[in-house]
C-alpha cells in the first residue's frame, strides 16, 4: 500500500501518504487504496476524526509522471473512467462523516491541492506552496474544481486556476483554503491542539454538524432550509448525546465523551 494508517486510543486515525521519493504523487493504485481506506474508516465507529498528511518533504505533488505517461495514450473512454476514479477519491474524503484535518507538511500541487480542499480544517507549514498547475500542462483542474471552488469561491478560482501560479501559505489563508499556518517545528504540537478541540465535540453532534452544513449551503433559500434545521436541532436536543451534554452543562461537569 502507498499509505500508512494509525488509529490511536482516542479514535484519531492518521492517514499518511507514503511515496516520499515521488513527493506522494498520485497513481491509480494510490487512488484506489485511499478510497478503500476511507471506506473502511467510515465503517469504523471507534474513529472520531481523521488526520490526512504526507511522508517526507511534500504533502502531495499531484499526478505521478509514470501515470501521466500512460494516460497520455488513453482513449476518451479510458480518460473518463480514470477521471471518475479520481473524482470518487475526492468525493469519499469530502463526504466523510467525521472531521478530516489536513496536516499539510509540504507543498500540494494539482490533485494534492484538491485533497487540501476536501479537508474540514487545514494546518499547513509556512514553507509549503499550493498551486493548481494543470493549465501549465495544457490541462484543467476539472475534477478538483467542485471541491476547491466550494472552499475559495469563484473570484479566487479565477485568480489561481487560469495561471497555475504558486500560492503562498499567507495567501492560501486569506483565500480560506488553509485555516492555520505554522512552522515545521510546531506542526505536530499545533495539530495536537486542533485535535483536542475537535474531540471536545459530541461524536454524533460533529457528524450532524457536517451534515447540517452540507444541506444548508445547498438550500436555495432560507425558507428551504428552515424545516430541515428545526428538525435537526429538535432531534439533537432529545438525543442521548444532547441530553448528556445539557445535563453536564447544568451540573457543571464534563460530558461523558470528554
Amino acid at each position: 500500500m502507498f499509505y500508512k494508517l494509525d488509529i490511536d486510543s482516542k479514535g484519531v486515525a492518521t492517514v499518511t501518504l507514503n511515496r516520499p521519493e515521488l513527493h506522494n504523487a498520485f497513481n491509480d493504485e494510490l487512488i484506489r487504496d485511499l478510497v478503500i481506506c476511507f471506506g473502511e474508516l467510515e465503517k469504523n465507529q471507534s474513529v472520531r476524526l481523521v488526520i490526512l498528511t504526507g511522508e517526507g518533504k511534500s504533502f502531495c505533488a499531484g499526478a505521478d509522471l509514470n501515470w501521466m505517461k500512460r494516460m497520455k495514450d488513453y482513449t476518451h473512454e479510458e480518460n473518463v473512467k480514470d477521471s471518475q476514479a479520481l473524482a470518487e477519491l475526492f468525493t469519499v474524503i469530502n463526504k466523510f462523516s467525521r472531521p478530516v484535518i489536513g496536516k499539510i507538511n509540504g507543498s500540494a500541487l494539482g490533485g494534492g491541492a484538491g485533497l487540501v480542499a476536501c479537508c474540514d480544517y487545514v494546518v499547513a507549514v509556512d514553507t509549503a506552496m499550493i498551486a493548481f498547475t494543470e493549465v501549465r500542462l495544457g490541462l484543467l483542474p476539472a475534477v478538483i474544481s467542485p471541491f476547491v471552488i466550494a472552499k475559495i469561491g469563484e473570484s479566487h478560482a479565477r485568480a489561481t486556476f487560469l495561471s497555475g501560479a504558486k500560492i503562498s501559505m499567507s495567501r492560501a489563508f486569506v483565500m480560506g483554503l488553509v485555516h492555520q499556518v505554522t512552522t515545521q517545528e510546531q506542526l505536530d504540537s499545533e495539530i495536537e491542539k486542533v485535535v483536542a478541540d475537535f474531540l471536545l465535540a459530541g461524536p454524533v453532534a460533529a457528524c450532524r454538524a457536517k451534515e447540517l452544513i452540507n444541506r444548508v449551503v445547498r438550500s436555495e433559500t432560507i425558507e428551504d432550509a428552515r424545516d430541515f434545521t428545526c428538525e435537526m436541532i429538535s432531534k439533537a436536543r432529545s438525543s442521548s448525546e444532547g441530553q448528556e451534554g445539557m445535563s453536564a452543562l447544568l451540573e457543571k461537569r464534563k460530558a461523558s465523551w470528554y
